[in-house]
């Protein structure tokens, strides 16, 4: 099976580099140019173009930042689903909005073309490890053709209903992230300010009820988890922009159906003030310093 993989970012590389490993003819783009040197060192064929990546193609999977790219590469004059052949599966794994999911893939029908919204969850680890969760929107027909090329890089494949469906599941996991981490956050800082030991307070409630995975497993506190992105200056992981985007999508969904969701837009703005602060860049779990006890 020949593949077309374009977005060879922090997530896509290693994702791409589980699809050479698992045996498919892998051809890929980015616009960086060490990401491409790092993808053929790895055995996939790097392209000029995304373009490129198209001819002979059998599935393309794609991990693009936002809505507006995926848009960009597939739709209006200058889109490339034209340049596919009838039959060919789509895979988008970005996330983005489930409407911009939507409106791709009734493109793509009209055209002869499947595709499914597979957005991920795992972060940089578990695509470098080959066991990512897929959020998987699209018919069980679709979602058959793809599992083989999703097995290939992920562990759990999940399916959350009809196009759009994964995109509205990741929103709904990330929205509950964001609100988990600002509230572990508040918990932790609150019990500093008292003199208590942060790795003590997260052991206490690791096992009683406010026991939660962020706690366990990305504690936001440096010193706490050897682990976690608090440990190496908040470096890796899921970027404070990145949760910022996928709030703003979650917020998004929301106001498309008015559901009401008041933490979820809290934490937000609460991650809209720690971007703008200049920490976009750092993992989404430094938001812990600017929970901070003010004092006089």
């Amino acid at each position: 099976m020949n593949i077309a993989f374009i977005g060879l970012g922090n997530m896509g590389l290693p994702m791409a580099r589980n699809l050479v490993t698992a045996g498919f003819q892998v051809k890929g783009f980015d616009l960086s140019a060490p990401v491409l040197e790092a993808f053929a060192a790895a055995g996939g064929t790097p392209c000029a173009c995304a373009a490129d990546t198209l001819q002979s193609a059998d599935v393309v999977v794609t991990m693009l930042p936002a809505s507006r790219h995926v848009q960009s590469l597939w739709l209006g004059a200058n889109g490339l689903l034209h340049r596919l052949q009838p039959g060919t599966l789509l895979i988008d794994s970005s996330t983005i909005g489930a409407t911009v999911a939507r409106e791709v893939a009734s493109a793509a029908a009209a055209l002869g073309l499947d595709m499914v919204d597979a957005p991920v969850s795992g972060g940089t680890a578990s695509a470098e490890a080959g066991t990512l969760t897929f959020m998987v929107g699209g018919t069980p027909e679709q979602l058959e053709r793809a599992r083989p090329v999703l097995e290939s890089m992920g562990q759990r494949v999940l399916h959350a209903g009809g196009i759009g469906a994964g995109q509205v599941a990741k929103a709904c996991n990330n929205m509950l992230l964001g609100i988990i981490m600002a509230g572990s956050s508040e918990a932790l800082q609150l019990g500093i300010s008292h003199g208590l030991d942060p790795k003590v307070l997260s052991d206490i409630i690791g096992v009683s009820t406010g026991a939660n995975w962020v706690l366990s497993n990305y504690n936001p506190c440096p010193g706490t988890l050897d682990t976690a992105p608090s440990a190496r200056g908040y470096s890796g992981g899921f970027a404070t922009d990145l949760m910022l985007k996928d709030l703003g999508l979650a917020v998004e969904a929301a106001t498309n159906t008015g559901a009401i969701v008041p933490m979820g837009s809290a934490a937000r703005n609460l991650f809209a003030m720690h971007s703008a602060a200049g920490q976009g860049k750092l993992d989404c779990s430094s938001v812990f310093h600017l929970l901070a006890a003010r004092t006089s």
